[in-house]
């Protein structure tokens, strides 16, 4: 179905393409994680819990209703300057799917004020240091993603880290045993992404589909072809609009399609924990980075840029 549905996105009509509406009804029946934990506030010891054993957690009432408004209008004005430079919608991650990091030169938008927000919401800070065990942690970056609708293909169940590689492949890579023996998954958490959502996530606008219990698995991660159907539908959704969504980036996950009228955005804070670290791109000034809290200047500590350099930011449709 994916090769079909491609053709389908190129097409003006995918709303009345017969398999894009089986699809639909397909998922309007049958998408989401049954039985999915929507944690309170007020749980932190269980979110733990539940991270550590799935490799992701929900809270809701996270966000109050003018944060969640700043940060969706923030989205919506950075949506508008990726889509300026993209008619076509290729995208950066697939047709109708990019990266708020990958759109950027900074490879962030820790410049933007909606993400400067989110570092200082005291129950992230709380949630992701009893994860790590330790205040400690650092961020990586400020990004997240976007899709469209019109987002009819299911993005590849991937891992947003791995065991190191040269340094001609990627900077991006860190843990090596040179013993063979362990790999980055045998490790306590090394990195998380803590996603905002700044819209309700539903059946049908693209929810995230997380596999439960996969940050540790040496097992191949399946292809398109190969991925069982309860896969697919392992979404973490209905999820309201104020929710975080806190994930441990080696398990396995991966974008589905939107077949709603409107933007899901999933704008996020990647933290490395206090014994970790791949190279970090700057992507606050020196001046911002003097007007943050203490709290959020400890965090992003690693994020600024000289005094003396000039932080060059705006939008690009490199691939992330």
């Amino acid at each position: 179905m994916d090769g079909a549905n491609g053709s389908a996105a190129a097409r003006d009509g995918w709303k009345t393409d017969p398999e894009v509406l089986a699809l639909r009804a397909h998922l309007e029946a049958h998408n989401g994680i049954k039985g999915l934990d929507i944690l309170e506030p007020g749980e932190v010891r269980h979110a733990v819990e539940l991270f550590r054993r799935d490799g992701f957690v929900v809270i809701a009432d996270v966000l109050d209703s003018a944060q969640v408004e700043f940060l969706h209008d923030g989205c919506a004005e950075v949506v508008g300057q990726i889509l300026a430079l993209d008619d076509g919608r290729k995208g950066n991650r697939g047709s109708h799917r990019y990266s708020f990091g990958g759109s950027s030169l900074t490879r962030s938008q820790l410049h933007r004020p909606e993400w400067q927000m989110l570092l200082d919401i005291p129950l992230v800070t709380e949630t992701v240091g009893a994860i790590f065990g330790s205040p400690d942690y650092v961020l990586r970056a400020a990004s997240g993603d976007f899709c469209l609708p019109g987002a009819v293909e299911y993005q590849p169940l991937h891992s947003d880290v791995r065991d190191w590689r040269d340094a001609a492949t990627t900077p991006f890579s860190a843990f090596h045993d040179p013993r063979g023996q362990l790999t980055i998954r045998d490790l306590p958490c090394p990195y998380i992404c803590v996603n905002f959502l700044p819209q309700d996530v539903t059946a049908l606008n693209g929810p995230t589909r997380q596999i439960p219990g996969t940050q540790h698995s040496r097992t191949p991660i399946p292809t398109l072809a190969d991925e069982p159907e309860w896969m697919r539908l392992s979404t973490v959704c209905p999820a309201p609009a104020g929710a975080i969504m806190i994930r441990d980036v080696r398990a396995w996950h991966g974008g589905t399609p939107n077949l709603a009228d409107a933007i899901r955005s999933i704008p996020n804070l990647e933290f490395y924990a206090p014994w970790f670290r791949e190279p970090i791109v700057p992507g606050i000034t020196h001046d911002d980075y003097r007007k943050l809290s203490e709290t959020a200047q400890r965090i992003v500590r690693h994020c600024v840029a000289d005094s003396s350099e000039t932080l060059v930011t705006g939008p690009t449709l490199r691939a992330p």
